[in-house]
């Protein structure tokens, strides 16, 4: 998504960040790191090339935007581009002083300012926050005379990169445009994301196609079952078109989709009331019409699966015409018949 060939580093500075909970160190260095174009290139790969989502956030306080650590430290290294490796050890700092859980990983803090980042067609400065924690081991092959050598070195891989985070200089009244990247366990997305970020997802049309697909989901999967006698069967092939609305149209409207959807007034007039409800329990704001994304659906979509559990005996995916399959009972016990016309 961040074309690498572009961007270019010019300043970066490395830190290295420990568990403050277990006693270890916060060590930072005294001035930046002075690299050389092969390793600029190298490093230029390695901190952008895992930025792949159109998920976008904005820095974030619920009482004084300046009050966000991070957001105060990047208004001012934008300002002054020359101040990174200062601003850094402020920002190492903070780091240091989230690490209050024994599963936070020691590791190598990276603060790095890059020039003319391309994003979705549009040239910008940003400001790259990294942090390397999982070491792999290399082996490296040496000549000696006639013979080999081999011996083993704990690195950093270049193609894993465990937490990551590019603040662009664009809408800096909000908080700034920013991209996240961690991989990692719920416990580090708490202590990265929440606790030293601090960011809230931006509302596009990735924010809204997301939710929408999570509140069809839950209603589906949870309120349809409780007011409406619906079988599983039902239910999938109501996710199904509920993904297939989306993926075949590039802007969603309400009253649209729950016509051609969910069809039958009464369950129309029951997923209104729950979207409404929905929205207050879980703090947002799903738009009545948006544009839809491309991406947000191709995510999300993984979560939809249409499958019927059958005891631990059988899953039945369903993926398409709902009149395929029928449910019955006899001597037996209860039972799906599907018609099909190729056997794979």
């Amino acid at each position: 998504m961040i074309n690498s060939d572009t961007s270019a580093i010019q300043t970066l500075s490395v830190h290295f960040v420990g568990n403050k909970l277990n006693g270890d160190i916060l060590k930072t260095s005294k001035r930046e790191l002075r690299i050389n174009d092969n390793l600029g290139i190298l490093l230029t790969d390695y901190f952008l090339s895992s930025f792949k989502t159109n998920e976008f956030f904005n820095l974030y306080h619920d009482s004084d935007l300046n009050q966000n650590t991070v957001y105060a430290c990047a208004e001012k290294i934008f300002e002054t581009p020359e101040m990174l490796h200062e601003h850094s050890i402020t920002l190492a700092k903070h780091l240091y002083e989230q690490g209050v859980h024994p599963k936070i990983k020691n590791g190598e803090f990276y603060a790095v300012y890059f020039q003319d980042c391309v994003l979705a067609g549009e040239r910008a400065d940003a400001i790259g926050l990294f942090k390397s924690e999982n070491k792999d081991t290399f082996l490296k092959v040496n000549p000696n005379g006639d013979n080999f050598d081999i011996e083993s070195e704990q690195g950093i891989n270049t193609h894993k990169l465990d937490k990551g985070c590019l603040i662009f200089n664009t809408e800096k009244e909000n908080g700034y445009l920013v991209l996240i990247v961690d991989n990692a366990n719920k416990v580090d997305a708490q202590y990265w994301v929440d606790e030293f970020l601090q960011v809230r997802q931006r509302k596009d049309e990735f924010y809204n196609t997301q939710n929408v697909m999570t509140l069809c989901k839950h209603f589906v999967q949870e309120e349809l079952p409780q007011h409406f006698e619906v079988t599983k069967a039902d239910q999938a092939d109501m996710l199904n078109k509920s993904v297939k609305f989306l993926k075949e149209n590039d802007s969603f409207d309400l009253q649209e989709f729950t016509e051609k959807v969910i069809t039958q007034p009464e369950v129309i007039k029951s997923f209104k009331q729950y979207k409404n409800n929905f929205q207050s329990e879980f703090d947002l704001e799903i738009a009545d019409n948006f544009d839809i994304s491309e991406s947000a659906v191709k995510k999300q979509a993984r979560t939809l699966k249409s499958v019927i559990k059958l005891d631990k005996n059988f899953h039945i995916y369903i993926h398409g015409n709902r009149e395929l399959i029928e449910q019955g009972t006899d001597d037996q016990g209860r039972f799906y018949k599907i018609y099909f016309k190729e056997e794979n």
